[in-house]
């Protein structure tokens, strides 16, 4: 049997699979809240491997190898580095309040804290990014199901959707969770072997560090320019500490199952995927020296497993490549459901039923998967990160006694037309960095002089209860029940 009808076998058995689950998780799936946040019931070893997941898409795992293999570790800062930095910070700082406050969205939170217009602007630019994100998600799976077992770009891309639609929209949060759990135990599965076999047939690492470039190891800026340093510092901050607010890490931070819970899930997944994430920076940065003319530096993960693996593990690493993406892509669907059953459907229609809240969850995912192809392959619309615009208000909401509605919404303005600016006139700047300055500093200013014309709301959970803000940083005891 080829190397093609095996993994064209592999990948069919393994979405039957991702099916299935789905049909599983929907006999827990009833109400809303048990759709969105898995009736807030995860336990922190699924939860932890859910947060990996969702983030541990085919970016981390070919542009990771990728990007290492062209720079080294000044390649892969933003990611795995700033990401796993992200996953941290919301442990220590974010996840025990918003477990507190019980809500579902973001944009519940931006609704509570600022009112109904910064609420539309985290939801729109939210939708945006997850959209645009998904659509090149499935553009990847088609291209990798092509190249490798023979099927046409568009077979692939839709085949892939209608599973992920399948299985995220009969089973929600559950079925996201189950799927990521077996999705990660792929993957790590895949590059162990791939990792194993390169190192064992390169001579080992002894073999490899010596012949490295010399700034591959290298994690500070090369150039030491003003420009340079705002770059790195981007490169930082950008996931980790922009990404703080996606719906996609604080939906899981909703759905688990108790603080601590959320706390140490958080803990687990900010080590696990850097840990994971630095495999295939590993091993990009060992076939900079094994072959070092590729034309491509994003088909180094391929190229090595050609080179190096039996054609059965080819299709076990395929599967890998393969769940990366589907895990990262049921995740954005889940959260733009979310959203729109949440957040826009009120506006549309106030009162509106349970009934008809869950369903719009469910029938927003495949009708956002489809807008999303549409968009990666006709449209050719890139959004720009303009979560960095909304980043600032939601930190100070949460950490800020002063921060209210007029301070936010300026920050806001101002964000975004920083971002603008400097994308048209200075495309060399980080835009989105200097719009997440100008919205720091705006807010920071209108604030304080803004105190007596719109005082702060309280913070308050889902049902308007004030919420008890002492003891919410991480530092509840890890693997042992607390008091």
């Amino acid at each position: 049997m080829s190397t093609e009808s095996i993994i064209f076998i592999g990948v069919a058995i393994y979405m039957l699979l991702m099916i299935a689950v789905g049909l599983y998780a929907s006999k827990k799936t009833h109400t809303v809240a048990e759709f969105i946040v898995a009736g807030r019931g995860l336990p922190v070893w699924i939860c932890s491997m859910t947060i990996i997941a969702t983030w541990f898409g085919g970016s981390t795992m070919m542009g990771g190898a990728g990007a290492a293999y062209a720079d080294g570790l000044l390649g892969v800062i933003e990611d795995p580095f700033g990401g796993s930095l992200a996953l941290l910070l919301i442990g220590c700082f974010f996840a025990r309040l918003f477990r507190r406050l019980r809500i579902m969205t973001v944009a519940d939170f931006m609704d509570q804290r600022y009112g109904k217009v910064a609420a539309v602007a985290i939801t729109i630019s939210s939708l945006f990014s997850n959209i645009a994100w998904v659509g090149a998600i499935l553009v990847a799976f088609g291209l990798i199901f092509e190249t490798l077992a023979g099927v046409p770009l568009l077979v692939g891309i839709i085949s892939g959707a209608l599973v992920i639609f399948i299985y995220t929209a009969i089973g929600g949060m559950w079925a996201v969770a189950i799927t990521d759990f077996i999705q990660m135990v792929i993957i790590i599965v895949g590059l162990i072997i791939l990792i194993a076999v390169v190192l064992i047939d390169v001579g080992g690492w002894g073999s490899i560090a010596p012949q490295l470039a010399e700034h591959k190891l290298r994690m500070l800026p090369l150039e030491r320019t003003a420009e340079g340093w705002l770059n790195y510092l981007r490169a930082w901050m950008i996931i980790g500490v922009v990404d703080i607010s996606a719906q996609t890490l604080i939906q899981r931070v909703a759905a688990a199952r108790d603080e601590r819970t959320a706390q140490n899930s958080f803990y687990l997944g900010s080590a696990g995927y850097l840990f994971f994430g630095m495999i295939p920076v590993t091993l990009g940065i060992i076939a900079s020296v094994s072959m070092p003319d590729l034309t491509s530096a994003e088909a180094v993960l391929p190229n090595l497993m050609i080179k190096h693996l039996h054609p059965v593990a080819v299709a076990i690493f395929v599967g890998a490549l393969l769940a990366a993406i589907m895990s990262s892509a049921d995740s954005a669907l889940l959260a733009c459901g979310s959203l729109l059953s949440k957040n826009i459907l009120p506006m549309v229609k106030k009162d509106a039923s349970p009934k008809l809240a869950l369903l719009v969850a469910r029938w927003s995912i495949p009708v956002c998967g489809i807008v999303a192809i549409v968009v990666a392959m006709k449209i050719q619309i890139v959004f720009d990160l303009m979560v960095a615009t909304i980043i600032v208000p939601f930190i100070l909401g949460v950490w800020w006694k002063k921060a209210n509605r007029s301070g936010a919404l300026a920050a806001i303005g101002a964000g975004l037309s920083t971002w603008l600016f400097t994308l048209f006139n200075f495309p060399t700047l980080p835009a989105d960095f200097m719009g997440l300055g100008a919205s720091l500093v705006t807010m920071l200013i209108v604030t304080p002089l803004t105190q007596k014309l719109d005082p702060p709301r309280p913070l308050c959970d889902a049902e308007g209860n004030a919420v008890e803000m002492k003891n919410r940083l991480g530092t509840l005891p890890l693997f042992r029940r607390s008091a």
